[in-house]
């Protein structure tokens, strides 16, 4: 065995081990996460709250107790530096005089200079120490600073909300009791500024809540209106897109998905109601030469209707599946119109084609070819003169159908996409049509998300245009 291999063995067991101690952190980890989940709350309401307020907090506690509690310290711990130091040169002063001199230039200095109360008492004991306060600042930096710079026994009292602070210092033959504000050893302005932090932070919230409200309350409409079409009621009363542009665009695109599938069925509900009427005159005909079979029987007309209903169904099995299930894929232009340029040559048709952007588009190929086939189909049977430009541009795809034929009057133009309507007076279907064709190439534009519409050719006759998202 050779050293790579070995070291190779080795750092490959070293992972392993590494991997088993981590495991059971990682499972600690997801039960930690599972439960956090379990007593979070579940609306999105409530959630989005938490995701304000969390940081909020956690930003103010980090300035309150590392910030915040560092300048405290630093500040109360100068100013009882200063106050003590001030202590000191009094307690110099005072040693330096004789035994029953007259002290009263040092209280009267004390009280001018330095902003100090003091008083000479009689050597008694000093009082027993009380309790400490547990979160005082003031209380440890004093008491520090007065072991430091006088090391004479002491006593102070600075519990209490009085903004006056007593301090004994045993002296040789006497006790020097000083009184001093509480604002020239401490630093009293720190709770005004955690008022104003934690004021301002009340105030954006109060801001932050109905605001939030606010952009929650589309997501719920929605979500309210999908439930309803879902359940087969109407969508509620007053509802739009509103809240921020991705909110509205998830409400555009649901009130768009909602009329697509009203059309469909709709489409459908038409289709099955002229399937019925249809197939009931051709069955009306059966009856008619079977009546009639016992004196002559026409057996070319029984073969006409049953071709009449074999294509009628194929057109209505085809309306019916619209190519749904098909995937997308690539579909080439260019190969497409090369085709048709093959058939209207056979058709003895003049036909120009043009592209202007990218040839290959992203749809649904058999169902797209479909649409173009039935759209071509009908100006290759009306007209003579045939021009159809694509323009495949900023994801979007338009493909602009003319032709020279006897074109649709204006009134007329959105009943052709219905099931088996047929325009007799402008353009006589063929024999065995059903009029499904234009009511199928709309069905498969809009289950792309896009649309057909129909217009006055600038050569004379029918404008077709596809419009859809690619």
């Amino acid at each position: 065995m050779t050293i790579t291999e070995t070291a190779r063995r080795q750092m490959m067991s070293a992972r392993e081990r590494l991997a088993a101690s981590l495991r059971p952190l990682r499972r600690a980890w997801h039960r930690f996460w599972r439960l956090v989940s379990y007593y979070m709350p579940k609306r999105l309401y409530a959630r989005s709250l938490i995701i304000v307020i969390t940081p909020m907090i956690l930003l103010q506690s980090v300035v309150a107790f590392v910030f915040m509690e560092r300048h405290w310290q630093t500040v109360t711990q100068r100013l009882s530096e200063a106050v003590t130091r001030d202590i000191a040169a009094l307690v110099d002063m005072i040693d330096t005089l004789p035994p029953g001199s007259d002290y009263s230039n040092i209280v009267r200095l004390a009280g001018d200079r330095l902003s100090l109360k003091i008083d000479l008492l009689p050597p008694d004991p000093l009082p027993p120490p009380g309790p400490k306060p547990f979160f005082s600042i003031l209380d440890r930096s004093l008491s520090a600073e007065i072991t430091k710079q006088i090391n004479r026994p002491f006593w102070i009292d600075t519990v209490g909300n009085s903004n006056i602070i007593e301090i004994r210092i045993q002296l040789d033959g006497k006790v020097l009791r000083v009184f001093a504000r509480r604002s020239q050893a401490y630093a009293p302005n720190t709770y005004i500024f955690l008022t104003w932090m934690v004021g301002t932070s009340l105030v954006l919230l109060m801001i932050a809540v109905p605001f939030l409200r606010n952009q929650i309350k589309p997501i719920l409409q929605l979500a309210e209106a999908a439930e309803s079409f879902g359940k087969g009621r109407p969508t509620p009363p007053g509802f739009k897109p509103r809240g921020a542009e991705e909110v509205r665009r998830a409400g555009l695109a649901f009130i768009q998905m909602r009329e697509r599938i009203e059309r469909q069925i709709e489409q459908r509900t038409a289709m099955l109601t002229g399937v019925s009427h249809d197939l009931r005159t051709i069955l009306t005909r059966f009856r008619l030469q079977l009546a009639l079979s016992g004196k002559k029987l026409d057996v070319s007309a029984l073969n006409e209707d049953i071709d009449d209903m074999e294509s009628m169904l194929e057109g209505y099995l085809a309306f019916a599946r619209g190519e749904a299930l098909e995937d997308a894929g690539s579909f080439d232009l260019d190969i497409y119109f090369e085709r048709l340029g093959e058939e209207a040559k056979l058709r003895g048709r003049k036909l120009t084609t043009r592209i202007v952007g990218e040839k290959e588009i992203h749809v649904r190929p058999h169902a797209f070819g479909r649409l173009l086939a039935n759209l071509t189909g009908n100006a290759f049977r009306y007209a003579n003169t045939i021009d159809i430009a694509a323009l495949h541009r900023r994801g979007w795809l338009s493909i602009t159908i003319d032709d020279d034929g006897p074109g649709i009057p204006d009134e007329r133009r959105e009943d052709v996409f219905k099931p088996f309507v047929r325009l007799d007076e402008a353009r006589n279907q063929d024999e065995g049509g059903t009029g499904l064709g234009l009511a199928i190439a709309r069905d498969i534009a809009r289950s792309h998300g896009g649309d057909i519409a129909l217009d006055r050719s600038p050569l004379g006759g029918l404008r077709a245009i596809v419009r859809i998202p690619a």
